[in-house]
């Protein structure tokens, strides 16, 4: 999985038969250089018809080296990367080739996710959701439980862990959010050259802005009902409404925005989960994490609480979807994208 951060290429094994979690296994990392996260990012809101070569190489290339190091890995989800999202508009675009990672691993790859969605009508996304189902019975969950992505783009997803499949009516909602990391990492490489704001430093020294919180939270985006994805870049209007602050309370303001486009997500839940597993990069946020606790009235963990690595769940989670594509089962489904019925979607490149 390489997300809307740009951070990097995380890699983890998986266990599964594509309805149950068995065990996970080993996982990975490769980080972009300065100068390969440069590329990407001049490389974002471009599309297939695009020359976008040199990111394609970017990609490939990191994720040949990380993928080479999990042999024993019979099969492999590919995510690539993604550059341009527009559902409802131009499509969804996710950089990679897997004919050519499959040829050059020596194993078959599952890849290009979100296409058969988008054609179908749905959003594309959050595509974890049947992930996180089978998350919440491996943890042997007996109500209802919600997980919650803070990477680029933060998504939530909220389970009923007592129905038998994940595409039954009733077994999950998800939906992103709202802006999550993207535009707080935009904001402090912008000012401060750095690559985010780590620990949540910068934002524990500064105050929220109300007003910009309020302007913030009039977005039609929050008035919509789910399924809707965003875009990493929907919410350039962040930067617009803190540009005027100091770098501590824009930080401080930005991760507040992020906050509450959380909590207005959880009330198109259809009851309060039991409790909610944070994921991703803004749970080791203890500012962040800190303003979600006390905005909801349940628990707010990172998902180790429950033995499972936030740093690889999404990984874990093309590599779960991988196997259902293999074996024709649903990856999404009405309450998850908004698509018309359950879709297996994803290319298999075969070696």
């Amino acid at each position: 999985m390489s997300g809307t951060s740009l951070d990097g290429v995380d890699a983890a094994l998986v266990l599964t038969d594509g309805h149950r979690i068995f065990e996970f296994g080993d996982s990975g990392y490769r980080p972009y250089t300065p100068d390969e996260r440069a590329v990407l990012k001049a490389a974002l809101g471009r599309w297939q018809e695009d020359d976008v070569s040199e990111a394609l190489e970017v990609v490939q290339r990191a994720h040949e080296e990380l993928l080479a190091q999990f042999p024993q890995a019979e099969l492999v989800g590919f995510h690539g990367q993604t550059l341009a999202h527009e559902p409802q508009g131009r499509g969804t675009h996710q950089l990679g080739d897997g004919d050519a990672l499959a040829e050059r691993l020596g194993r078959d790859v599952v890849w290009d996710f979100r296409s058969a969605d988008v054609a179908l009508g749905g959003e594309g996304a959050p595509l974890a959701p049947f992930f996180h189902f089978a998350c919440a019975q491996w943890m042997k969950a007996r109500e209802p439980v919600a997980f919650l992505n803070l990477g680029g783009v933060g998504n939530l997803t909220w389970v009923d862990p007592l129905w038998p499949k994940p595409e039954v009516e009733g077994a999950l909602l998800a939906f992103d959010t709202g802006p999550a990391n993207a535009p707080l990492n935009d904001l402090v490489a912008e000012r401060l050259g750095l690559d985010c704001d780590r620990d949540g430093a910068l934002a524990s020294r500064g105050r929220v802005v109300e007003g910009a919180l309020e302007l913030f939270l009039e977005e039609a985006y929050f008035r919509k009902m789910p399924p809707k994805s965003l875009d990493r870049d929907d919410f350039a209007l962040m930067l617009d409404l803190v540009r005027e602050l100091s770098d501590a309370d824009a930080a401080a303001t930005m991760t507040a925005m992020a906050a509450a486009a959380v909590m207005q997500g959880l009330e198109h839940c259809r009851n309060q989960p039991s409790r909610l597993l944070v994921t991703g990069g803004g749970r080791k946020n203890p500012v962040m994490m800190a303003m979600l606790a006390a905005g909801l009235d349940c628990p707010v963990e990172p998902v180790e609480a429950v033995g499972l690595d936030g740093d690889m769940l999404e990984a874990q989670a093309f590599a779960h979807l991988a196997v259902r594509v293999m074996r024709g089962l649903p990856i999404s489904a009405p309450e998850t994208t908004g698509v018309a019925a359950p879709v297996s979607g994803g290319r298999i490149s075969r070696v």
